[in-house]
C-alpha cells in the first residue's frame, strides 16, 4: 500500500542572501503546541475568573453594598420644581431629614446614634424628563454637525426632574442586608408621611392655637384672640373647598369643609359675640385702665391701616378707570367688523387688589366701631361683679373646647382630603429596594466584568505567543538537524549520479584504448 504524502502548510521567512537562514514555521507545530499547554491555560483562565470576583469582594466589598430604590412626585407644580405648597422642592434635604429618619429607627427598635450615618448614607439622582432629553439630544446633533450656538442652547435646557433613584450605601450602619432593606423601605414610608405634613395641612396652625394659653389676656383681649383665630381658619378651609371639585367629605369625622365652615360661623355668631356682648355690657375686665389704653391704642392702629387702604382704593379706582383694555377685532366674511374689549392680566391684578382694599377698608371700620364702643362702657360703668367675672370665664373655657374640638375636625378631615384626595399620588415608590444572593453575585461579576475581561485576554496573548515561539523554536531546530544528516549521508539520487559519472569515465577509457 503506498504511503499517503503528507501535506504540512508552512510559514517560510527566507533571507535574500542565502537559503541556509531559511525559518519555516509548520501550521501542524503550532497546533501541537497549542494543544500542549491548552490544559494549562484553561486552569489559568478558570483560577483568574474565580480570584478576581472574590478579590472584587474582599476588597471592595463596600461597593456591594448599595441599595436602591425609584421615587416618584405627580402634582402641579413638580415639573417646574416647586412643592405643593409653592415652595422650591429639595427632595434630597427633605428625605434626609433627621426627624424622618428618627422616626424610622423607632420604629425598628434601633438605636439613635445610627442616625449620622443613615443620613449620609442616603444619595440621589434625578432622571431626566423625556421632552428634556429628546432637546438636548436634538440641540447636541446640530452641535456635532458645527453648529457652536446649539451647544449654548443644549447648556440652556432647564428641567426638573420627577423621578428619582435613591441609593443608600449601607456599609457604615452595621447592618445586615436584610435589615438594611428593612430600613430603606421603612424610610421612604415614613417619608411620604412628612411629606404630606409638611405640604398638606398646617400642622403649625393647630399647635398654635391649641397651646394658646388665653387666660393669660384679659377678657375682651380673649375675645379677640379667639375671633381671630377662628377667622384665619375659616379662610383656610374656603381656601380647601375652592380646590376641591369633589365635594369631599371625610370618612374620620364625617365633615366636609361647608360643614367645617358653617360650624364657625355658629360658634363666631352664637357664642363669641355672646360673651363679647356680655363682657361690653357689663363691663368684665381685669384691670379697667390698661384695657381703656389698649383699646386707644388698636383704634389708632386700625385708623391708620383703614387710611392706607382707603388711599390704595382711590389710586386703584382711578387706575382701573384710566385703563384702556386690549382691543379684538374680529372680520367676518362679508366684511363687517366686531369690536371687543378685553382685559389683561394687568387690569385682573389691579382689580383683585381693589377688592382687598376694600375688604380692608370694611374690617377696620367694624374693628373701630366695636372698640369705641367697648372704650365707652368702660368709661360710663363700673366693674363688674365677682359673679358676673366668674360667668364670663366658663363661657370662654367652654368656647376654648369647641375651639381645639374644631381644630382637631379641621386637622382631621384637611389631613384625610390631601392624602386620598388632593396629594394621593404625589409621591409613591415605584420601585422599591431589594436584596439576594443573586443579585449580590450579579453586582459583584459586573463591578470586576472589566478587569476580568483585560485579565483573560492577557491570559490569551501569553498562550499564543508561548505557543508560537516554541514552535518556531522546536522546527528550526528539528530542520538544522536534518539538514546536517543530509551533508554527511548524501542520498540515492546523489549516489546515482555518481555512479552514472563514474560508469561513462569507464566508456571513455575503454575506447581510447
Amino acid at each position: 500500500m503506498a504511503k499517503q504524502e503528507e501535506r504540512n502548510l508552512n510559514i517560510t521567512l527566507k533571507s535574500e542572501e542565502t537559503e541556509e537562514n531559511e525559518i519555516i514555521i509548520s501550521f501542524s507545530a503550532f497546533f501541537v503546541q497549542l494543544k500542549r499547554f491548552f490544559i494549562f491555560w484553561v486552569v489559568l483562565a478558570v483560577m483568574i475568573g474565580m480570584l478576581i470576583p472574590a478579590g472584587s469582594v474582599m476588597f471592595a466589598a463596600d461597593e456591594h453594598k448599595n441599595l436602591t430604590a425609584i421615587i416618584s412626585f405627580n402634582y402641579d407644580g413638580v415639573e417646574n420644581g416647586y412643592a405643593p405648597d409653592g415652595s422650591t422642592l429639595d427632595v434630597l434635604s427633605s428625605l434626609k431629614n433627621p426627624s424622618v429618619i428618627e422616626a424610622t429607627l423607632t420604629s425598628m427598635g434601633e438605636p439613635l446614634t445610627l442616625l449620622e450615618n443613615v443620613r449620609q448614607s442616603i444619595s440621589l439622582t434625578g432622571k431626566i424628563p423625556e421632552d428634556a432629553a429628546n432637546k438636548i439630544n436634538m440641540y447636541k446633533n446640530i452641535y456635532e454637525q458645527g453648529n457652536l450656538s446649539a451647544g449654548e442652547k443644549m447648556l440652556e435646557v432647564k428641567y426638573f426632574p420627577t423621578q428619582y433613584t435613591v441609593t443608600f450605601n449601607y456599609s457604615k450602619t452595621g447592618l445586615k442586608a436584610d435589615k438594611a432593606v428593612e430600613l430603606f423601605n421603612l424610610l421612604l414610608e415614613k417619608y411620604h408621611t412628612y411629606f404630606l405634613e409638611t405640604y398638606g395641612f398646617n400642622q403649625a396652625l393647630g399647635s398654635a392655637v391649641t397651646a394658646l394659653d388665653y387666660t393669660t389676656y384679659d377678657y375682651a383681649q380673649a375675645v379677640d384672640v379667639f375671633s381671630s383665630t377662628l377667622t384665619m381658619l375659616e379662610e383656610y378651609i374656603n381656601n380647601l373647598s375652592e380646590d376641591d371639585v369633589t365635594r369631599f367629605r371625610a370618612t374620620s369625622t364625617g365633615y366636609s369643609f361647608s360643614d367645617l365652615s358653617e360650624s364657625i360661623d355658629t360658634i363666631q355668631e352664637v357664642d363669641l359675640d355672646l360673651i363679647s356682648s356680655y363682657v361690653t355690657v357689663n363691663n368684665v375686665t381685669k384691670d379697667k385702665a390698661t384695657q381703656i389704653d389698649y383699646y386707644n391704642y388698636r383704634i389708632e392702629a386700625l385708623t391708620r391701616q383703614k387710611a392706607i387702604a382707603e388711599e390704595t382704593l382711590a389710586g386703584l379706582n382711578a387706575s382701573i378707570e384710566q385703563y384702556e383694555k386690549n382691543t379684538i377685532i374680529i372680520y367676518s366674511e362679508n366684511q363687517d367688523t366686531s369690536e371687543y374689549a378685553q382685559a389683561s392680566a394687568t387690569y385682573d391684578d389691579m382689580f383683585n387688589r381693589k377688592i382687598e382694599a376694600q375688604k380692608t377698608v370694611s374690617s377696620c371700620t367694624q374693628q373701630i366701631d366695636e372698640l369705641q364702643k367697648r372704650v365707652n362702657a368702660l368709661k360710663g360703668k363700673t366693674a363688674a361683679s365677682k359673679d358676673k367675672i366668674e360667668k364670663v370665664e366658663a363661657d370662654l373655657a367652654a368656647l376654648s373646647e369647641k375651639v381645639n374640638d374644631l381644630l382637631d375636625k379641621t386637622n382631621q378631615t384637611a389631613n384625610e382630603y390631601y392624602e386620598t384626595v388632593y396629594l394621593a399620588n404625589a409621591y409613591s415608590i415605584l420601585v422599591p429596594a431589594s436584596t439576594s444572593a443573586l443579585r449580590t453575585t450579579k453586582s459583584v461579576i459586573n463591578s470586576s466584568m472589566e478587569s476580568l475581561l483585560v485579565a483573560e485576554a492577557v491570559l490569551a496573548v501569553l498562550y499564543l505567543m508561548l505557543a508560537f515561539v516554541l514552535s518556531l523554536i522546536y522546527e528550526n531546530r528539528a530542520k538544522k538537524a536534518e539538514n546536517a544528516g543530509n551533508a554527511g549521508n548524501p542520498n540515492k539520487a546523489e549516489v546515482k549520479e555518481i555512479f552514472v559519472t563514474a560508469v561513462n569515465d569507464l566508456d571513455s577509457m575503454q575506447q581510447e584504448v
